[in-house]
């Protein structure tokens, strides 16, 4: 299947998903249903059944691209206040009705709203960063910025870096030392640069995390009671478990070789996971072409390039990341793939 244009896929994919979960906090039956199967089966089932791969457009601006990423971040925070809405029991759904909903929700915002936040961190232009900050803050894992792009993509494939995962290391074990690491790692870069931007104190990053996060939970309070803070306490469990688990999947196992100076090397293609499903790519927005990222963290996601020399995940990141939740099956699949694409230390 040729496909000349991907951005109405990606479109068509992304926001379908937060329209039916949210028609399900609303009028539940079978609504609170379609949003889970569109975020579960259905995604797992089109990324085998369909075969072409999405193309990669020339070039790293694409306004459009930022119009519909700007779209989906006021879609997760209409979505955020109507789930909640729904939990604290403003719409009279069912319990298997809440049920599906969170679930629902909490899938969108952990692998739709988590690309598409990761996406607006990287753009030009201080609006989509700052679009990317709040859908952090409002998942209690603001830090998440400092740490991603003052750490991560500075230390990735290193013992530097907390959320590159060793081999060996099950998802369990890894979550605990990258959560605490990532806000550690974040705070002490922050610190080292904040005194050289000339701002006062309460202008420093993790006080915006902090004071945004104790902000998200006042709003939820306020919409849904302490129903609706227990609800937003889970949602943003459940999205950080599933970004974690994008951050393991996507290094588990691959290290940057150290040079003679002491030094590791440039990052480059063999340093991530990748993933070609057309399905669950169009709805991460190209997240799973991790690699291209890395290579270029500024290029927008349409123009991301997946190639064959690239490490390949063996089945689609989804469903990778629930391979992850049992370690022992996980290794087995994993450690000999890691095996050969790592390159031994001098």
């Amino acid at each position: 299947m040729s496909v000349r244009n991907p951005l109405p896929i990606f479109a068509i994919v992304t926001l379908t998903a937060p329209a039916l979960i949210g028609l399900g906090a609303v009028y539940g039956g079978v609504w609170s249903v379609a949003g889970l199967l569109w975020m579960t089966a259905l995604t797992a089932s089109l990324d085998e059944l369909v075969t072409w791969t999405l193309p990669s457009v020339d070039g790293d601006e694409f306004p459009a691209a930022d119009r519909l990423s700007m779209t989906l971040a006021v879609a997760h925070f209409a979505l955020w206040a109507l789930v909640l809405a729904a939990l604290g029991g403003w719409t009279g759904l069912e319990t298997w009705e809440k049920l599906c909903v969170f679930a629902g929700a909490g899938l969108f915002i952990g692998q739709v709203s988590n690309s598409n936040a990761h996406e607006l961190i990287h753009r030009p232009g201080r609006w989509l960063r700052r679009a990317g900050r709040w859908v952090y803050i409002s998942v209690l894992f603001g830090h998440h910025l400092s740490a991603h792009t003052l750490v991560h993509h500075v230390h990735v494939g290193t013992v530097k870096d907390p959320s590159t995962a060793r081999r060996g290391e099950g998802f369990y074990r890894f979550f605990m030392r990258a959560w605490v690491g990532g806000f550690r790692g974040g705070l002490a870069a922050e610190n080292k640069r904040f005194p050289q931007l000339g701002r006062p104190a309460y202008r420093h990053p993790y006080v915006a995390y902090v004071v945004g996060a104790l902000l998200m939970l006042v709003a939820a309070a306020l919409i849904g009671g302490a129903k609706g803070v227990l609800g937003a306490l889970c949602l943003a469990g459940f999205a950080q478990v599933q970004l974690m688990m994008s951050d393991y999947v996507q290094h588990y196992g691959l290290s940057r070789r150290i040079m003679d100076n002491g030094k590791p090397e440039p990052v480059n293609a063999q340093h991530s996971w990748n993933a070609p499903h057309a399905m669950s790519s169009a709805l991460m927005l190209n997240a799973p072409r991790h690699s291209d990222h890395h290579a270029h963290p500024a290029r927008a996601f349409p123009s991301l390039r997946l190639e064959s020399d690239m490490p390949m995940l063996p089945y689609s990141l989804p469903v990778m990341a629930c391979l992850a939740l049992w370690p022992k099956l996980w290794r087995k699949v994993m450690d000999p793939l890691a095996s050969e694409w790592q390159v031994p230390a001098d």
